[in-house]
C-alpha cells in the first residue's frame, strides 16, 4: 500500500472523495483530545463504520452525548463496533439506536452486552436530570439490547465488504480490541487497553500482522503506571492508616471494571490482618450481586490465577466485604470502608457520603481511577480548601485526599511497546485530553523521527483523511501462462545479484501454471 496524507477538503468534496477515490476518513465525534463521550467515524471505499457511542461524565442531558450532528445520514452506518462496557464508551447506544435512522449492525462481546445492558437501567434510573432531558427510557433500552449481536475473540465477521474481528484488550472484563479490514486496508483500535496483567485479567493481546492504521487510546499522555506490587501495598497502607485513626475511608469507583480488582486486594489483606477483621468493608452497589454472577459466568475469559481460584471455589466470594443497598443500611458510628460509585463524584452514594465525611479530618477518600477534568473527584485531587455541595452549600475539605491509579489504562511505555511492535504507517491518538495528548504526540513524533510511523491527533469533529492506493495486478493463467512460467526462475538465494550457468543448481523453475503479473 502506498499512503500519504491529504489536506483536509470542503466537506462535499471530502464526502465524494470517500467514495469514489482511496481516501480513508477518520473523524472523531467524541473522544478527540477529550476523555469522554468516544466515538469514531471511519469512512473507506463507501463503507461506514462507528468506534464506539459514548457520554461523556462531566455533562449530562444532550451536552453529553457526541456530536451525532456531524453524521449527514445515520442510516448509512454499515457498522457500529463497540470496545467495552464503561458508559463513555457505550452510553449512548440506545439514544443513537433508537433516536437516529441507523439501521447498520452493532456488535460487543457476550460479557460487554450483560454489563452493559445492567449499567444502562441503572443509569436510567439515577440519572438525576428532568424527565424530558433523559436521553432515552427503559423501553428504548430494552428495544437497542435487542439490536445487538456478540462476537467472540478472534471471531472473523464479514458484513458488506468489511470484515472484522476482536481481541482481547485487557482493562476490563469483556473488553475488545477491533481489527477493521476494507479493501485489504486494516485499522486496528484499541478502544481502552491494557499491557499489564492484573490479578483477574490478562493483559491485552498483540496482533501478529500488519496493521496499516493503529488508532489508540492516549489517556495517561507519557505517563508511566508505577509497578502493580508498589501500587497495592501503597493503596493498602492508606486504607489501613485511615482506619486506624478511627477515621471512614471511602474509595469511589465505577460500579464494575475496577471495582472487582480493588475488592480482591482488600479481602485478600483483611485476611491477612486478624487486627481489622473487626472493621467492615462494605461495597455500595445496587448492581453487586448481578455483577459477581456475570463475573463468575465469564471466568473463563480471565487469567490463570483466578482460573486456579475458581477450580476451588467462586473467587469473587468474599469473606470480608459485604454488600450495602443504600444508606438506610449503613451503620455509620465508626471506623469503615467503603467502595461506592459513581467513580468520579458526580452524583449517587459516593457523593453523598463524601459530603458527610469529607469535613472530618480522621476520614479519608482514596481516588482510584482516572477523572475527567469538570468532575467533583478531579476537582478535589487538586485539595481545595473547601466544596460546593449538590445542595449548593460550601463546606470545608478537611479528610485526607490521595490518589492512586489503578486505572487499566495504557501508560506511555505500553503505548511505545505496542507500536514498537506493530510498526504502523499512521497512528490515531484519541481518549485523551488535549495536554496529555500533545505531550505523547510530541514524544512519538521525536521516537519515531526518520521511521515510517506518523502520529496523528485530531479533535472532535476534525477530519483525518489518508490516501491509500494499491497496486494494480493482472493474473495469467492456463495456456497463456505456460511460455510465460518456462522463462522465468526464481533465485533460492536472495543475496544472489544475477543468475549464471554455474549455478543452476541454486534456481528454482517455477511450476505454477497462474502468474501475476503487475501492469
Amino acid at each position: 500500500w502506498l499512503t500519504r496524507v491529504l489536506p483536509n477538503m470542503s466537506g462535499i468534496a471530502k464526502r465524494k472523495a470517500a467514495t469514489t477515490s482511496d481516501v480513508l476518513n477518520i473523524m472523531p465525534i467524541g473522544a478527540g483530545n477529550e476523555v469522554g463521550r468516544s466515538c469514531i467515524i471511519l469512512q473507506f471505499k463507501g463503507k461506514t463504520i462507528m468506534l464506539d457511542c459514548g457520554i461523556h461524565p462531566a455533562y449530562s442531558g444532550l451536552a453529553s452525548l457526541p456530536y451525532f450532528d456531524m453524521i449527514d445520514d445515520p442510516s448509512a452506518i454499515d457498522l457500529l463496533l463497540v470496545s467495552h462496557f464503561h458508559l463513555d464508551h457505550a452510553g449512548s447506544l440506545p439514544y443513537f439506536l433508537e433516536k437516529t435512522s441507523f439501521k447498520g449492525r452493532v456488535f460487543m462481546t457476550h460479557p460487554t452486552k450483560a454489563i452493559c445492558k445492567m449499567l444502562l437501567t441503572d443509569y436510567v434510573k439515577v440519572s438525576n436530570i428532568a424527565i424530558d432531558e433523559m436521553l432515552f427510557d427503559e423501553a428504548d433500552l430494552s428495544r437497542s439490547m435487542d439490536k445487538i449481536e456478540l462476537v467472540n475473540y478472534h471471531q472473523e465477521v464479514e458484513h458488506n465488504g468489511i470484515k472484522f474481528w476482536a481481541y482481547n484488550a485487557g482493562h476490563v472484563l469483556g473488553a475488545a480490541m477491533f481489527m477493521v479490514e476494507i479493501a485489504g486496508v486494516r485499522i486496528l483500535y484499541t478502544g481502552d487497553f491494557s499491557r499489564q496483567e492484573d490479578r483477574h485479567l490478562m493483559a491485552a493481546e498483540i496482533p501478529n500482522m500488519n496493521v496499516d492504521i493503529l488508532i489508540v487510546e492516549s489517556t495517561y499522555g507519557v505517563q508511566v503506571h508505577e509497578p502493580r506490587i508498589e501500587r497495592e501495598l501503597r493503596f493498602t497502607g492508606i486504607v489501613h492508616d485511615t482506619v486506624r485513626r478511627g477515621g471512614r475511608c471511602l474509595i469511589p469507583v465505577f460500579a464494575l471494571g475496577r471495582a472487582q480488582e480493588l475488592l480482591l486486594i482488600l479481602d485478600e489483606y483483611w485476611t491477612a490482618h486478624p487486627e481489622l477483621q473487626h472493621i467492615p468493608i462494605y461495597y455500595a452497589s445496587s448492581l453487586a450481586k448481578k455483577a459477581m454472577t456475570i463475573y463468575k459466568t465469564y471466568i473463563n475469559m480471565m487469567n490463570d490465577r483466578i482460573k486456579a481460584l475458581a477450580d476451588l471455589g467462586n473467587p469473587f466470594k468474599f469473606k470480608n466485604i459485604a454488600n450495602l443497598k443504600g444508606m438506610s443500611d449503613f451503620d455509620d458510628s465508626g471506623p469503615c470502608v467503603v467502595m461506592a460509585s459513581p467513580g468520579m463524584l458526580q452524583s449517587g452514594l459516593s457523593r453523598e457520603l463524601f459530603e458527610k465525611w469529607c469535613s472530618d479530618r480522621r476520614n479519608g477518600v482514596l481516588i482510584a481511577s482516572y477523572c475527567v477534568e469538570g468532575t467533583l473527584a478531579k476537582h478535589i485531587m487538586s485539595e481545595p480548601s473547601e466544596i460546593t455541595t449538590s445542595s449548593g452549600l460550601s463546606v470545608p475539605l478537611n479528610m485526607s485526599v490521595d490518589y492512586i491509579s489503578f486505572s487499566a489504562h495504557s501508560d506511555f511505555i505500553q503505548t511505545s511497546e505496542f507500536i514498537d511492535i506493530l510498526q504502523p504507517p499512521h497512528v490515531v491518538l484519541v481518549h485523551g485530553d488535549a495536554n496529555e495528548m500533545s505531550r505523547l504526540k510530541q514524544s512519538l513524533v521525536a521516537k519515531y523521527e526518520g521511521k515510517n510511523v506518523t502520529v496523528h491527533s485530531p479533535k472532535n469533529c476534525q477530519t483525518l483523511d489518508l490516501e491509500f492506493r494499491s497496486e494494480k495486478v493482472a493474473k495469467i493463467v492456463g495456456s497463456l501462462a505456460t511460455p510465460l512460467v518456462e522463462s522465468l526462475v526464481v533465485k533460492a538465494d536472495p543475496s544472489q545479484k544475477e543468475a549464471t550457468a554455474d549455478a543452476t543448481d541454486t534456481l528454482i523453475k517455477p511450476t505454477r501454471r497462474d502468474v501475476t503479473v503487475k501492469v
